[in-house]
């Protein structure tokens, strides 16, 4: 099932875009990556009302970053679709998640070779109820409060993905500017 599930992954189209984030063509994913070629993608970071953060740790059939501890909710901008479009498809493909009030974009990161060249809107959601995880991309989650957070980010041992890392210490920078 993981093959079929990657291949099938590999054939998704995405628009491929330049350094000002300006569509540029069509191409599949597999393609994409295999070529580094500029795309882009969606973080979510999604937290309850007590400020705990959820994140992921990543299926081991996942192509890139297998059983890594991820955002809460990820994935690639279809060809078409907008960041915000995808942040609530992935929100409810991958934690069953229907948001009830509106995200919150926090920033945009640049496209580098620690992000896979990706685009990204990273944007904030708050959410109580259930979670119901994608078992094909999800091994299991966990609600981390700040300062837990904070410890994993700056253990350099701990099972995070980079753009984690880097998603985290921005999180953080802009929280403690307010």
């Amino acid at each position: 099932m993981g093959s079929q599930m990657n291949q099938a992954v590999s054939h998704e189209l995405l628009d491929v875009v330049d350094e000002n984030d300006i569509v540029v063509g069509v191409k599949t994913r597999g393609e994409i990556h295999a070529k580094g070629l500029m795309h882009r993608a969606v973080h979510i970071l999604v937290f309850n009302s007590a400020d705990d953060l959820f994140i992921q740790k990543r299926s081991m059939n996942k192509d890139e970053n297998p059983g890594q501890w991820d955002s809460s909710s990820a994935g690639h901008v279809d060809s078409g679709e907008t960041y915000l479009q995808c942040a609530i498809r992935e929100l409810k493909e991958e934690l069953g998640v229907d948001p009830k009030q509106a995200l919150e974009h926090l920033f945009h990161v640049q496209p580098t070779l620690l992000n896979g060249f990706e685009h990204s809107a990273v944007y904030r959601c708050v959410h109580d109820g259930e979670l119901k995880l994608q078992v094909e991309e999800i091994d299991e989650g966990a609600w981390y409060s700040n300062e837990q957070m904070d410890a994993l980010v700056s253990d350099i041992d701990s099972n995070l993905t980079e753009i984690l890392r880097l998603i985290w210490r921005r999180y953080r920078q802009l929280e403690l500017s307010d």
